[in-house]
């Protein structure tokens, strides 16, 4: 770790850089803590093209999440390229955080106050318009996507903004991940399920009308923890889209508690078809996991797809 020491001295203009050892990084990226001159910082690299998406995505998302002044995530500092090491770098804020538990309440109420924050802004736009004189000028966000391409996990989303956003979960989530898979295993199951089920998903939207929210994008208990002050959530893949999508991997492997839920829809209250849209939701995720790891994965995708057929059927 000599060589990455040095190479962030040199790249970050630091007088002291102390390595505090490994942090993990899970199945993608390594990563490890360093202390500066400028503060303890958080290095994750990886060694592939695909680092440069990853992380320019992940830089982005953050920055994103922390103009919003609503919930806590590590800051970004920089991304570096390494050409000796064929690596990518990000380096970012190192937070001293433990397991997620005092602060489910807060996380919750604090999620939901990062997915009004623009329809806030939208509602402000609006009521500007109409009134007399010059409108107050804000950061509205008025389609769905980002301004980059974010990755969950290793692959990297479509966020081609769209006005629409059945189109934009249908084309550009569900559809990339279901061919994804038809080019490596040629699932006929699979293939005839999306078939029916693509023609379907506008049934589980009656009476709604999705406004664009800022997501976290990947927000599973392992993405989530807490300090002393507060909740932090971090490796982020953000995009706008519907505020109900951010729930559906937060579901999926448990650690939210019921007090993290009453929190959050005490501002954000259900809505009619919550129940069939997260479902629609959770697909992505199993898609997304069958992708990355395998036809462990499989069983569960078809399933959901199964089970959101026979709801549309009935609606």
């Amino acid at each position: 770790m000599a060589e990455l020491k040095a190479f962030l001295q040199e790249n970050l203009s630091l007088n002291f850089v102390k390595d505090l050892g490994s942090r993990g990084g899970g199945c993608i990226s390594s990563s490890r803590h360093f202390s500066t001159d400028i503060g303890d910082i958080f290095v994750k690299t990886y060694e592939l093209e695909k680092g440069k998406v990853m992380f320019t995505g992940e830089y982005e998302s953050l920055k994103a999440i922390k103009e919003t002044n609503t919930v806590t995530v590590p800051k970004p500092i920089k991304i570096l390229e390494n050409e000796n090491t064929h690596e990518y770098v990000f380096v970012m804020e190192f937070i001293n955080m433990g397991s997620l538990s005092k602060f489910q309440s807060k996380l919750g109420e604090d999620l939901a106050r990062l997915h009004l924050h623009n329809r806030q802004l939208l509602d402000k736009a609006k009521k500007s318009e109409t009134q007399v004189g010059k409108a107050e000028k804000c950061e509205v966000v008025e389609q769905f996507g980002f301004h980059v391409n974010t990755s969950c996990g290793m692959i990297p989303q479509d966020n081609t903004w769209n006005k629409d956003w059945i189109e934009f979960y249908t084309r550009q989530k569900l559809q990339q991940q279901i061919d994804l898979l038809l080019k490596e295993y040629q699932d006929r199951e699979l293939q005839a399920l999306w078939s029916d089920l693509q023609l379907n998903i506008d049934k589980f939207f009656k009476g709604i009308d999705p406004q664009p929210s800022l997501l976290h994008g990947d927000l599973w208990s392992g993405n989530a923890a807490e300090t002393r002050e507060g909740p932090v959530i971090y490796d982020a893949a953000s995009f706008y889209g519907h505020d109900e999508y951010d729930l559906a991997i937060a579901g999926m492997f448990g650690g939210f508690n019921s007090q993290f839920y009453k929190a959050y829809h005490n501002l954000i209250p259900v809505a009619k078809g919550f129940e069939e849209r997260h479902i629609l939701y959770t697909l992505f995720h199993y898609l997304n996991h069958w992708n990355h790891f395998g036809t462990g994965y499989r069983s569960q995708s078809i399933s959901y797809m199964k089970k959101l057929i026979n709801y549309a059927k009935k609606s």
